[in-house]
């Protein structure tokens, strides 16, 4: 059964794409095992709190917001689409997808961000690695 998947995964992808593919999930989910959580502690505790208004780098010149604004846009897909593949690849999936979604900017984030901070477990694994590096809670209403 396993040899007939395997030769019939390769007849429609190339071995040496599944090979970069099988390399690209670990690179992933070891740069996600250090990224996650040095992004999680450094969180503000009311990060997730609708009433807190965040401007986007208050006194910078217009051309560095609008060119790191970009960056943070992009860095936030490369982060979702990383844990969508997470979801089937090894790795903290949802996490992952929470990160990607806080850098992104788009009409009702504040909302999704709040369901998926909300899942069974997630609050309580975030707030665990917070209290282990000494920071408060974050404060969420579910």
């Amino acid at each position: 059964f396993l040899t007939n998947s395997i030769e019939t995964i390769e007849t429609v992808i190339p071995p040496d794409v599944l090979v970069w593919v099988f390399v690209m999930s670990i690179v992933a989910f070891i740069g996600t095992l250090i990224a996650i959580p040095q992004i999680l502690k450094r969180l503000p505790a009311d990060y997730f709190d609708e009433q807190v208004h965040r401007p986007w780098m208050p006194g910078h010149s217009p051309v560095v917001r609008t060119l790191t604004f970009f960056l943070k846009n992009l860095l936030g897909m490369v982060f979702l689409l990383a844990g969508i593949a997470m979801l089937f690849l090894p790795g903290q999936g949802l996490l992952t997808m929470l990160i990607g979604v806080s850098l992104i900017d788009f009409p009702g984030k504040r909302k999704l961000e709040r369901k998926l901070i909300c899942l069974p477990g997630v609050l309580k694994v975030i707030n665990g690695l917070r209290e282990k590096h000494g920071k408060p809670p974050l404060s969420v209403q579910c």
